[in-house]
């Protein structure tokens, strides 16, 4: 089997034991749904065995699936060995690190934990992928990340050892067209306001596949709401100068700067039981870590400590 047919099928069973339905794991690899049940089929027919099993959820691999399972992980974890290795010597001196964020996040966490990493190790240097969750979850599964830093850690594939900060909150903008709008009034008081009724507001959201989307959809899908959405971008700071500018409601993270203006929006602290994320750093399971690797966790680490009182509201 082939490098890369390994990594496909890696791929595909990981998305079916996520969604534990072919259908929403198809729609999340980017493929058709007869297809990925055709290559689970044919793998399935090549071994003899049932790798998945189906007959109640969620789905779990079969012994003989847990087997395969371990061997294509396996393929994967010696082939990132092999081009570690390759590149430790063609690249002598220099360590690259390569780290998934998302441009917005990272805007904020890179710069409170790397620069004291790159003090420790001067002859290190870091590589970024600044793309969405999903793809950068993918890439680092494929080994062709180091890192993926994120929010939501409960989301992520459970191949992946993740450590966090701590829950923290999120916040929400309501401009002045808002019928929930309370003029002169600059931040309103946490547990006044309905999470149901500012999801029937006019939204102005971050684009599918990032991690405050998915959590706005489910709690969309909780109330059986369908949506007002004026518009959607990938960048969070377009999304909050735009709700600032009175076209819609929005949620952001309460670690992103927001400046009090009761003549044209409120803030509104969501309840920590409605809404909240965490802020974490991922790598391979099976990966064994350098020192250098554990010093890029442990700095991580610290500047979380030293920023837990975010999640205390007082950030």
């Amino acid at each position: 089997m082939s490098k890369l047919y390994s990594q496909d099928i890696l791929y595909y069973i990981d998305a079916i034991l996520k969604y534990s339905n072919y259908g929403k794991a198809a729609k999340s690899l980017y493929i058709s749904q007869p297809y990925l049940t055709q290559v689970i089929k044919r793998v399935e027919n090549q071994l003899n065995c049932e790798l998945i099993t189906r007959s109640k959820l969620p789905y779990r691999l079969t012994e003989q699936g847990k087997i395969y399972y371990q061997y294509l992980t396996s393929l994967e974890n010696n082939y990132a060995k092999l081009l570690k290795e390759l590149a430790d010597v063609s690249d002598i001196g220099s360590k690259v690190i390569k780290i998934g964020v998302l441009p917005s996040l990272g805007t904020y966490l890179l710069p409170l934990f790397l620069p004291k990493f790159m003090e420790m190790h001067i002859n290190s240097r870091i590589e970024l992928s600044e793309a969405l969750p999903e793809k950068n979850e993918k890439l680092i599964q494929n080994n062709e990340l180091d890192f993926w830093i994120g929010q939501n850690s409960r989301n992520i594939s459970p191949n992946l050892n993740s450590v966090s900060w701590g829950r923290h909150r999120y916040r929400a903008i309501i401009p002045r067209s808002c019928d929930l709008y309370q003029k002169d009034e600059a931040i309103l008081p946490e547990g006044t306001i309905d999470i149901s009724k500012l999801l029937c507001q006019k939204l102005i959201l971050t684009s599918k596949g990032s991690a405050i989307r998915k959590q706005i959809d489910q709690l969309l899908s909780i109330y059986k709401i369908e949506p007002r959405i004026v518009m959607e971008s990938n960048e969070i700071h377009t999304v909050l100068q735009l709700s600032m500018c009175n076209m819609g409601v929005t949620f952001i993270p309460e670690s992103i700067y927001v400046k009090e203006c009761p003549s044209d929006y409120n803030i509104y602290p969501i309840p920590f039981d409605e809404l909240n994320l965490d802020y974490f750093i991922a790598y391979q399971k099976e990966r064994t870590l350098s020192s250098m690797e554990h010093d890029l966790i442990d700095c991580f680490l610290i500047q979380g400590q030293n920023h837990s009182n975010i999640g205390d509201g007082n950030g």
